[in-house]
Order: structure tokens, then C-alpha cells, then sequence
């Protein structure tokens, strides 16, 4: 096996999924006779983090104390560095009570399904004063606007903590077959592989030229074995791309791009945040988990809005304890199609350019011309990536009329 980074905070991954089918099954009969909730989308996705050894080491859902020592100082209360609090937010506990098992049920698929088993350890309420800390400290706003705000807010005060068996990984694994993958299958395939050096990209949306030629300029610069492009298979806000299309778009991107054995094509399962820089925080510790040495950090890394800088993403790990995280970033300037230079750029690296030298489209500008059936410059996007984004908007404009 290749010397491949170690996992964050321990020297072994632990995965939270019960992978014995016996014991597996066991607990899926004992989870129908137990008492059950059916979870938040949030709480369901930091599950299957959990259970994929993302989110390693932790044991499960934190506690109150955990939670706001996260929020202020990034860190546990036994000093663990953690960017984001991982909840079990509940809007009722009913009768629960700390040293009861529970039956944690899927929101997302039907009939609500038991996800995993989990222990009570406390059951807490966040204070008007607390729940408003995290929400400043982990979104820098409280906007109810802010997609990332809205959610927190909407899953409720009551705080279940305690450690959790995973038993299975949503609709993941069944809607994503060929995507999917947990933090330890993605570490065991980059052994067999042979890469040590290795880059992690981090998507929600398909890969434009910019985003394909940033990815070989990481590669090239750093000299890694390989890349791994992780996209977000969970929820994500009204009028972003969904994730079947946009693994179309970024299987073919590959297949036709990029040499043999340079990059993988995975997803994972969570929600995404919008919590820009402690967010990225958050990507640098679940890519070092799965085995990456390096991670991408771009401008407006995981923001929406203007509720971030540009590139606070990136200094905000200028805050990092010195030995918080194995993993570093490449840090990436806004990149361009270059009519001067014929070329994909880092803009901040072509001086002697004004405005108009670069090819740069807004993504209203390219949806209304996909919209349209048209394809955005070839310098932009690959003609194979926006046929299938083409096809994709003509379905919308048909199932609208």
C-alpha cells in the first residue's frame, strides 16, 4: 500500500457504518421495536458522513457543549480541531431521554426507513443566545435569506447527541451506483491506484474549461499522481444543476480529457452548507479523511450570495492551528480563457490584460444560452460537456410549456 496521508485526528479511519451483514441486519430488526424520530435532511446527511468514515473521528452527533466550542473556537471540548458543529437538531424530543437507543429515520426517502441506531447521551436546548452564536460564528449572517441560515433554523432547538451505527447510506448509494462513494472506498481505491500525491476538487456545479484546466494546473504545480473530483450528491438551493446531469457532464469531460488513470469521478452524500469559509474548512477535514493531500480552494469556495469575500475561503486556513490538518490547499485565482494568450489562466498570473482580453460568461448568461440550445464559446465549455447541459435545459423549457 501506498504511504497515503493519515486520516484526521486518528491513525485508522472509523467508518460509523455497521459493513457485518449479520450485525446489520441484527440491528435493523431491533431498530423496528425501538422508540424512532424521523431526522432532519441535515442530521440524515451528517449520518451518512458519519457512516462513510467522512467525518472521522467522530463517534456521532456532538453535544451542546461540543457544538458551540466548534462554533467559537473551532475546536471540540476535548480540543479536537472541527470547523462545523455536527448535529442532531430536533424540532420536539418528545419523551426521549439521555440513555435510550433510537431509531433514526430517513426524511428523504419513502416511507421514512431506519438510517441508523443511535445512543442518547443528553438531550439539550439551545438558548436563543446560543442557536444566534452559531449561526453568526458558522455563517458570518443570520439572513433568513441565506440558504444555509434558513436550514439551521428550520431543524429546531433540541439537541440529541450521542454516538450512532450506521446501517445504510440513504438514497445515495441506490440513486448514485456509479458515484457514490464513502471516505474508505475512495482511500482504499487511491492505494490501489498507487497515488500518494493527491488532489481533491471540490464541485456543485458541471466543470467548465476553466474549472478542467484549474485541476491540471494543480496537478502539474504540486506533481500529483492523481486527482479526485468530489461532487456534492445531496441537497443543494432552487435552480442549481442536478447531480445526475452533472455527472454526465463531468464523466464525459473526463473520458475525453484527461489521461488514463489521472482522475476519479465521485460524489458523497451531505447538503450543502453555503457556509463558505468554514465550510472549506470542513471539505480540507473529509478530503483528508478520504485520503487527498491537497484541496482546491477557489474563489467564493462554497458561498452563495455576497455574504463572503472572494477569497476568505482561502484565509480563513491562515487561522488553522499549526498541526490542525495534514492536508493543504492550492489556492486558485479566478481563471479565464485567455485571447491573448490562448490559454486557460489564472487571471492574477496574465498581466498586461484588461477586461476584454478574457472569456468570461456569468451563469445567467450561460443558462439562458443553453436555454436557448446554444453552446457557450468552445473556450468555455467543451462542445461533448454542453451538448449534455443543452439537452438537460430543453427538458425544463418542455416540461414548462
Amino acid at each position: 500500500m501506498t504511504d497515503i496521508i493519515a486520516p484526521h485526528g486518528s491513525s485508522a479511519l472509523n467508518a460509523l457504518f455497521v459493513a457485518d451483514s449479520r450485525e446489520n441486519e441484527r440491528l435493523q430488526e431491533e431498530a423496528e421495536r425501538l422508540p424512532s424520530i424521523v431526522v432532519s435532511s441535515a442530521a440524515a446527511a451528517n449520518a451518512v458522513m458519519l457512516g462513510g468514515g467522512y467525518f472521522n473521528p467522530l463517534a456521532g452527533y456532538m453535544n451542546k457543549a461540543d457544538a458551540l466550542s466548534v462554533a467559537r473556537d473551532m475546536k471540540t471540548a476535548s480540543g479536537l480541531f472541527w470547523p462545523v458543529p455536527v448535529l442532531n437538531l430536533v424540532r420536539d424530543a418528545g419523551r426521549l431521554e439521555a440513555g435510550q437507543r433510537v431509531a433514526l429515520r430517513d426524511p428523504n426517502v419513502v416511507r421514512h426507513p431506519v438510517l441508523a441506531v443511535m445512543d442518547i447521551e443528553a438531550v439539550e436546548t439551545l438558548t436563543d443566545a446560543e442557536a444566534d452564536l452559531i449561526v453568526h460564528e458558522v455563517f458570518r449572517t443570520a439572513d433568513a435569506k441565506h440558504p444555509g441560515v434558513a436550514a439551521f433554523v428550520a431543524q429546531g432547538r433540541t439537541v440529541l447527541s450521542g454516538p450512532i451505527r450506521v446501517l445504510n447510506f440513504s438514497y445515495f448509494q441506490s440513486e448514485f451506483p456509479d458515484t457514490f462513494r464513502t471516505a474508505v472506498e475512495i482511500r482504499n481505491e487511491i492505494a490501489e491506484r498507487g497515488w500518494r500525491k493527491v488532489v481533491a476538487f471540490q464541485t456543485r456545479n458541471p466543470m467548465h474549461r476553466a474549472h478542467e484546466e484549474l485541476c491540471r494546473m494543480a496537478m502539474e504545480r504540486l506533481g500529483a499522481d492523481g486527482l479526485v473530483i468530489h461532487m456534492l450528491l445531496g441537497k443543494l438551493k432552487e435552480g442549481d444543476i442536478p447531480a445526475p446531469v452533472r455527472d454526465a457532464a463531468i464523466r464525459k469531460m473526463v473520458e475525453l480529457y484527461f489521461p488514463p488513470n489521472s482522475a476519479m469521478v465521485t460524489g458523497y452524500g451531505f447538503d450543502m452548507l453555503y457556509a463558505g469559509p468554514r465550510e472549506a474548512l470542513l471539505h480540507a477535514v473529509f478530503r483528508q479523511n478520504m485520503g487527498a493531500s491537497h484541496l482546491i480552494v477557489g474563489r467564493d469556495h462554497a458561498g452563495v450570495g455576497d455574504y463572503y469575500g472572494p477569497f476568505d475561503a482561502q484565509t480563513i486556513f491562515d487561522d488553522v492551528p499549526a498541526g490542525s490538518l495534514k492536508i493543504q490547499i492550492f489556492r486558485a485565482d479566478n481563471t479565464a480563457y485567455s485571447k491573448k494568450l490562448n490559454k486557460v489562466v489564472m487571471m492574477c498570473e496574465a498581466p498586461g490584460h484588461a477586461k476584454d482580453d478574457f472569456i468570461q460568461l456569468s451563469g445567467t448568461k450561460v443558462r439562458e444560452m443553453l436555454g436557448q440550445g446554444l453552446a457557450p464559446p468552445a473556450e468555455f465549455s467543451r462542445v461533448e460537456v454542453a451538448q449534455i447541459l443543452i439537452d438537460y435545459y430543453r427538458g425544463l423549457e418542455i416540461r414548462a410549456s
